[in-house]
């Protein structure tokens, strides 16, 4: 009996092994095939048409302004200003009447004097997969800049490439903020999720819905 449980114990302990190479692995895949193509200062990034923005909450659990939705959403109206991107894409989550991503960063957008004619609202963007997805397919949009923190923009990228879609990245400001270490490891986490998602288990976005063509003002 003993030499059975420690022949599980051996098999638990080689699997456990073998799934952490393998997110590692995937992770560093992610990063080679993606670091290239990210910019870390807004004035260098390459103008694309669109912009997607990806939402956050816009207030912390313990209260006060997210940061990071901060940092969005200044470096989104400053790539409009310098004339890196044409149009916005604001992407989130509508879970509830009380929690509704897409119109927190309009009504941000706008106290910055973003011109209405200028953003388009995604009310499915319920993660980042859905986001990417929904970009090309309901809106229409084959040239992206993805806008987000730096560490987020690998998974993004990656998913716009297996889709087809000719995408860059535009790192906002991060200072980083206290427990941030805990995202970037999730992340890693899902950078792995997301290979399965797109190349073992097939998933599909929560909703697409009609194709509604995003129209872009004349440069």
């Amino acid at each position: 009996m003993l030499g059975v449980l420690k022949a599980l114990v051996k098999a638990v302990m080689a699997g456990l092994l073998l799934l952490v190479i393998g997110v590692a692995a995937i992770n560093l895949w992610i990063l080679h095939k993606t670091q290239d193509r990210i910019e870390h200062e807004l004035p260098l990034c390459t103008t694309q048409p669109v912009g997607l923005v990806f939402g956050t909450a816009q207030w912390l659990r313990a209260g006060g302004t997210n940061p990071y939705y901060q940092a969005r959403m200044e470096a989104s109206a400053e790539l409009l200003r310098l004339h890196r991107v044409r149009h916005l894409l604001l992407s989130g989550d509508n879970r509830t009447r009380y929690y509704n991503e897409p119109i927190s960063m309009w009504r941000s957008l706008r106290h910055r004097n973003v011109d209405d004619a200028l953003l388009t609202l995604d009310y499915a963007g319920f993660s980042t997969f859905d986001s990417v997805v929904r970009a090309k397919e309901v809106f229409g949009a084959n040239r992206l800049m993805l806008i987000s923190q730096g560490w987020h923009l690998p998974r993004a990228l990656f998913i716009a490439d297996a889709l087809g879609v000719e995408a860059t990245g535009c790192a906002v400001p991060d200072d980083g903020v206290e427990g941030e270490w805990r995202l970037r490891l999730r992340e890693w986490l899902a950078r792995a999720a997301t290979f399965g998602d797109l190349y073992v288990w097939g998933r599909e976005p929560y909703f697409l819905g009609p194709l509604e063509p995003i129209r872009l003002s004349p440069p």
